[in-house]
């Protein structure tokens, strides 16, 4: 299968390396920011979740209609909108976007961050929540009749939707967590399953851990892996770019008041964090060094090296299995440009003379 590119927008600047600063939507800054993913190539635009940010739905909203061919992923989290109408308002932003929207959705893999909005459920019941929350979504989607349905978590009678996705059957659901209840829901859901940046002998071993439990239901999966490019001209300035980043990441931390950052609790961060062992490398280009400082949080990995040869550690993944790469960079805008110029368009034909050559 031919591979795909996903990107990500935020309404403001903001990375590791640059602090937030003025309104929480900047406008123009968002517009530019879509468009010169569109411009640049890639497939699809992620829009994240947080508990204290922008709503995430509003913002593809407001993208899809500054934009003309790029596709959407909408960052979800089941839990905070009943999925009758999570349902429905999927329907709607995927008609009203031409069928251009998929969605991720994210369990949660933090406490804190769940009980902002409320949500005191353990890890294992958010995963179970989830499951029975997209056998809903499914259902809204695609049955015919209104029904009932009384589970664990949601109760409602009749429920029926007007509204159908334009995409048939459903919008594609992106979903990831690496512990065993995310698995067994990834197995009967996942049309992609998401990965952070690991190494490739830890993503040949999620392939095929996801592969097994799909197949006990009958389904086929595809797989996506996050990566944060760092480029330069030369590989030896690729890797002193990757420690200025390191060292910004590290001063603007202290400018915070906050030290190394604590892993987080998911099953997900643990195994980032454990991809480069002691050290900060894994293979031949995958760079743990933001990861580590900031406890593994968000994709945060890098693969470091110039265009063709980022491209080439791309193809080696694609090989395994891997139909779809989610890269965005520490300078955001920035860098969605500059991966326009040369590593998509490099990775897109390695992975097709691969293709072709099979």
């Amino acid at each position: 299968m031919s591979v795909e590119f996903i990107g990500m927008i935020q309404p403001q600047k903001v990375s590791e390396t640059h602090l937030a600063k003025g309104p929480a939507i900047d406008i123009e800054y968002l517009r530019a920011f879509a468009q010169a993913h569109e411009n640049a190539g890639f497939d699809r635009i992620l829009v994240p979740y947080q508990s204290t940010s922008p709503d995430a739905l509003l913002t593809v909203a407001y993208a899809a209609g500054v934009t003309k061919r790029v596709n959407f992923m909408l960052a979800h989290r089941p839990g905070f909108v009943a999925p009758t109408l999570a349902a429905r308002q999927i329907a709607t932003l995927d008609q009203l976007s031409g069928g251009r929207l998929a969605v991720h959705f994210i369990s949660g893999g933090s406490d804190a961050e769940q009980r902002r909005d409320g949500d005191y459920l353990s890890h294992d019941d958010r995963y179970a929540r989830t499951d029975e929350y997209l056998h809903i979504l499914r259902r809204v989607w695609t049955e015919a009749a209104p029904f009932d349905h009384h589970g664990r978590f949601y109760r409602f009678e009749q429920a029926y939707s007007d509204v159908r996705t334009k995409q048939a059957p459903h919008v594609p659901i992106y979903f990831g967590g690496a512990s065993a209840p995310a698995i067994e829901v990834a197995g009967k859901h996942a049309d992609v399953y998401a990965l952070w940046g690991e190494s490739k002998e830890q993503v040949r071993e999620q392939v095929t851990r996801v592969r097994a439990e799909a197949a006990k239901h009958g389904r086929s999966v595809r797989f996506s892996v996050s990566f944060r490019p760092i480029l330069a001209d030369t590989e030896a300035a690729a890797w002193e770019r990757a420690e200025h980043i390191l060292a910004e990441t590290r001063r603007l931390r202290a400018e915070q008041g906050l030290g190394e950052g604590a892993p987080l609790q998911s099953e997900g961060a643990r195994r980032l964090l454990a991809a480069a062992g002691d050290g900060v490398r894994a293979d031949e280009r995958l760079w743990t060094g933001v990861a580590k400082e900031i406890g593994g949080r968000s994709n945060s990995t890098a693969l470091v090296g110039t265009p063709a040869q980022v491209a080439e550690t791309l193809a080696q993944y694609h090989e395994l299995g891997v139909t779809t790469f989610l890269i965005r960079g520490f300078d955001p805008l920035e860098d969605a440009i500059d991966y326009g110029r040369e590593l998509i368009p490099a990775t897109r034909e390695l992975t097709s003379r691969v293709a072709h050559a099979a």
